[in-house]
């Protein structure tokens, strides 16, 4: 199954918002609003779906969300889906969503992270589609900080585009804006200083592969199904190795330490020639850090475990392609993460 790339975003192309997983509350649609008008004042067209209820914690019934993702997946007029953010349940759409058909569609962006992963994973590994986990939509009037992209860079580019993207060097530790206090805001308040983090050992890493994964509270409830079959996607795609990411947003120290033990045990992990793992402010236990509990499950790998990337919940985000062949470098002067899309 070759790999595939969604044809490059052009100004008058149409851009779908639907929520898959949970949709947008009473005091946030202005911020949507301001995040629809970004879109626009690119030059792409933007077709707002039914499946946006946020009273709830899904937007819609699973068949109704299911039925809204997989019409603007397969609309060959529409280049690229960006929901709201992630939420919850969006596992309910997995036996819902016809694959074969996806695989069989002109391929179209989908973009997201947190919940999202549930989604665009699956999407990569059972259709070779390339998805961008990145920004959610309500993120994307944030100005992006020096050497990270948006999803917009990233979804206009063409089939064979490289591109690298460096830590900014700060994020944020004082948790998220209120948006319904605040709709317009497009600065972060980037409070912090930080850099990569080696977990398993001292010196330098280089490390290439194919980038796959997403979220930890969300993939590892598809570990070990058809859904999440890395060694398939390796086999076909990437003889020479996968770059595996991970990230946490709230689950404590040992939660997450057991799901990653059982992501491992699944094979998730098997392919993998570097581990990359999201800053997170998810809480430590009172004898497990968040370190520790990447570095208790996964070292036993044996291979480089990089932490403190920006692709997971604190800001600012760098987006990674899955799918895009993806070189890692980390060393004391300098950490960058380059992508092709090939």
């Amino acid at each position: 199954m070759p790999l595939r790339y969604p044809r490059p975003l052009r100004p008058g192309d149409r851009v779908g918002v639907t929520s898959p997983s949970s949709g947008v509350a009473d005091g946030l649609w202005e911020r949507l609003d301001v995040a629809v008008r970004d879109v626009r004042d690119r030059g792409y067209e933007v077709v707002v779906g039914r499946c946006m209820d946020g009273s709830g914690h899904v937007s819609a019934s699973a068949a109704e969300r299911a039925d809204e993702l997989m019409s603007m997946l397969t609309d060959p007029a529409i280049r690229a889906v960006v929901p709201p953010w992630g939420g919850e349940t969006a596992i309910d759409l997995i036996p819902r969503l016809d694959w074969t058909r996806l695989r069989e569609a002109e391929p179209t962006w989908l973009v997201g992270f947190s919940d999202i992963s549930t989604l665009i994973t699956p999407l990569t590994l059972l259709t070779g589609t390339a998805t961008v986990h990145g920004n959610n939509l309500m993120d994307t009037p944030y100005h992006v900080p020096e050497g990270l992209l948006s999803w917009f860079d990233i979804v206009a580019a063409p089939a064979g585009h490289r591109f690298t993207q460096v830590p900014p060097g700060r994020h944020r530790t004082t948790g998220f804006d209120d948006f319904a206090a605040f709709p317009a805001v497009r600065e972060y308040t980037l409070d912090a200083a930080g850099a990569w983090t080696r977990l398993d050992a001292d010196g330098a890493v280089e490390a290439e592969g194919r980038l796959i994964g997403g979220c930890i509270e969300t993939l590892c409830h598809l570990a070990g199904t058809r859904y999440l079959d890395t060694a398939a996607f390796a086999r076909d795609e990437a003889p020479d190795g996968l770059l595996v990411y991970v990230e946490a947003t709230e689950d404590d120290a040992f939660t997450i330490c057991r799901s990653l033990h059982g992501m491992r045990l699944a094979g998730f992990f098997d392919h993998a020639n570097a581990v990359l793992v999201g800053r997170t402010e998810a809480p430590d236990a009172a004898t497990l850090s968040q370190h520790e509990a990447v570095l208790d499950a996964l070292g036993p790998l044996g291979v480089p475990i990089i932490a403190d990337v920006e692709c997971g919940h604190i800001p600012p985000h760098m987006p990674i392609v899955n799918g895009a062949f993806g070189r890692i470098v980390h060393t004391p002067p300098r950490s960058e993460l380059t992508q092709t899309l090939r």
